[in-house]
């Protein structure tokens, strides 16, 4: 199958979006909206973001997109279109790639996203590179700049699962639930429906966890200029995480990343609107902290029993580290 053919082979015969001129067939596709637009792309490269050890090809397009509708999430805004553009090397056949774009689709069609573009070449590694626009209402994008003295902190979901489905892949062994952490690593839940019911909030601060929560919350606290606590018995984890070791739960559940879950700052008159769009979200939400400011601005402390605070690093995996 030539480029020109396969290009044909993957591109939606009917769109969703009524905001949507013109999809793919041109030089470039035509929308047109009255909001704020938001977009975000990210890339991904084999044997760095994924293999074949680990990931089924579904999966593999299934993960990329998640990963980049949760940055949306992250913003308060509802995905609409993406656009990909992959890498192809030789050792990749056709039905692989068909079905790296199933995987895709099959997210896509949960919410409604279009697929309006891209581009394909070869080279020598497979790298797919997936860009995502989506929409809020003016003025309503949420920014990691906005944690303010005295707010709780949250999360949702739980916390250390993917990394625990990555260490089920690589490391067989007889172990409590493995479909659940496996698809958990595999196929992750972007937290779109939650994020957009935060929509009447005049303040929330968001960020989606695809490095660690201890990351995500340094970053929350650098862009505020506070100082984030969070409590280290309040950090939710699955019924059946406690299976491996403690030094494995601790670091996945602070470092692990990818678990693409949403963690945030908002005022304390608001938390019980919080927890009622989890609730009609069917969204699990904890509070894990709390927002001060100080001295130490910027930074983040883990609060252990019968311990002392301990700063957490943003530390994690880098590229260019």
């Amino acid at each position: 199958m030539d480029e020109f053919s396969f290009i044909d082979s993957i591109k939606q015969q009917t769109y969703n979006q009524s905001s949507l001129i013109k999809g793919i067939g041109d030089d470039a596709a035509v929308f047109r909206t009255s909001m704020d637009i938001v977009t975000a792309v990210d890339t991904f490269v084999e044997n760095v973001h994924f293999s074949k050890e680990t990931m089924e090809s579904f999966h593999i397009g299934y993960r990329a997109l998640a990963a980049n509708i949760s940055d949306l999430a992250a913003m308060g805004a509802l995905p609409a279109f993406y656009l990909v553009s992959i890498v192809i090397p030789k050792e990749w056949n056709q039905e692989e790639l068909v079905q790296i774009f199933n995987g895709m689709k099959s997210l896509a069609e949960q919410y409604k996203i279009d697929l309006i573009g891209g581009d394909t070449v070869s080279g020598k590694e497979l790298s797919i590179s997936i860009t995502v626009i989506g929409y809020t209402m003016r003025e309503r994008s949420r920014f990691r700049s906005a944690a303010r003295q005295d707010d709780i902190v949250f999360v949702t979901g739980t916390l250390g699962d993917s990394q625990a489905g990555f260490h089920i892949l690589t490391n067989p062994d007889d172990y409590f639930e493995p479909t659940y952490f496996i698809n958990r690593h595999r196929m992750p839940s972007p937290r779109v429906e939650f994020a957009s019911g935060l929509s009447n909030l005049s303040r929330i601060a968001l960020n989606d966890i695809s490095d660690g929560i201890a990351s995500e919350a340094n970053e929350i606290a650098e862009a505020s200029h506070v100082t984030i606590t969070l409590v280290d018995e309040l950090l939710p984890t699955s019924a059946a995480y406690n299976q491996f070791s403690l030094d494995l739960q601790y670091k996945w559940k602070l470092y692990g990343g990818e678990d693409f879950e949403l963690m945030g700052t908002v005022p304390r008159e608001d938390w019980e609107e919080v927890k009622r769009i989890a609730d009609l979200t069917n969204t699990i939400v904890s509070k894990i902290g709390y927002v001060t400011t100080s001295d130490r601005g910027g930074h983040v402390f883990l609060k252990q029993n019968n311990k002392n605070d301990i700063i957490l690093k943003k530390k994690g995996y880098t590229h260019l580290k």
